[in-house]
């Protein structure tokens, strides 16, 4: 599986459990941002018959379409969970199927693909885990989303143990290393920080940073909550398509400020040397 000249893709999985965290707002604003950094860039939701990743590009389609705008959009490949009944049968169709789309994504020159992974836990959520280069868990900052890496304790907020993710996410370290000696950069982004310093936050912050110490991650302030994100969301909009979409939005400060979460963000991402020196500004 090469791009070109040999290169092998550079996967960013979102991924995690647990719903309404972001992944979907993150998953679009990745896949777009690459796309004007100048990337090749192949899109994959293993939720196809949630379809999330694929409604919001398919609405991105649509507006392009009915306003006679030029937008750039992904290659997209869903991929289906099996319907057969024996295990074993399941996961070699899932597997083949992940695999087609991949082969196909890069025959038609992807250089990075971004794969939507469902909330649940099952093989294919798994198996492309294991294909991770970045792997990205949005969580909302609170102890609530917190119980999807750890289980602490109430009182005092001791880490107990990791959760059955935080040990999905271990064995598609292993997988992967197994495969081809790859190791996954696992980033936890802490979306709808308030504004304000708070103690929850705080604490928060201190325990997460304990765990990611034990359990091996990084965390990243990722995305406020802010209502520009679920007005473009609808149309698959992104902030770096305001000016371009001409939909009557004026930049302020919180949208500039929103801008520079998405900057941050796509920053964090260890892109290969050869890649990212091609990279051009996002425009401002």
């Amino acid at each position: 599986m090469t791009a070109q000249a040999g290169r092998k893709p550079y996967f960013i999985v979102l991924g995690n459990e647990k719903g309404g965290s972001g992944k979907s707002t993150t998953s679009i604003h990745i896949i777009v941002s690459l796309l004007r950094d100048g990337y090749r860039v192949g899109a994959m939701d293993l939720d196809a018959r949630q379809g999330t990743l694929a409604g919001t590009l398919a609405a991105r389609q649509a507006f392009v379409e009915s306003k006679g705008i030029e937008l750039p959009l992904p290659a997209f490949r869903p991929v289906f969970r099996s319907e057969l009944d024996n295990r074993q049968e399941v996961e070699a169709q899932e597997r083949e199927r992940f695999d087609h789309a991949v082969s196909e994504l890069v025959e038609g020159g992807a250089e990075v693909i971004v794969v939507d992974c469902p909330g649940t836990d099952n093989f294919l959520s798994r198996y492309g885990h294991s294909f991770a280069d970045t792997l990205i868990t949005p969580i909302n900052d609170s102890f609530v989303d917190f119980s999807m890496l750890a289980k602490v304790e109430p009182d005092n907020h001791d880490i107990i143990k990791p959760s059955i993710y935080s040990e999905m996410v271990w064995e598609a370290r292993k997988t992967r290393f197994n495969r081809d000696r790859g190791k996954i950069d696992w980033i936890v982004m802490r979306n709808r920080l308030a504004a304000v310093e708070a103690r929850n936050k705080r604490d928060v912050g201190e325990t997460l940073e304990s765990l990611a110490k034990r359990i091996g991650f990084r965390t990243l302030k990722g995305f406020g909550e802010r209502v520009i994100f679920r007005e473009l969301y609808l149309q698959g909009l992104t902030l770096m398509d305001v000016k371009e979409a001409n939909i009557g939005i004026a930049m302020g400060l919180s949208h500039i400020a929103a801008r520079n979460e998405v900057r941050a963000l796509i920053a964090a991402i260890k892109l290969p040397p050869a890649m990212a020196g091609d990279r051009a500004e996002l425009v401002a």
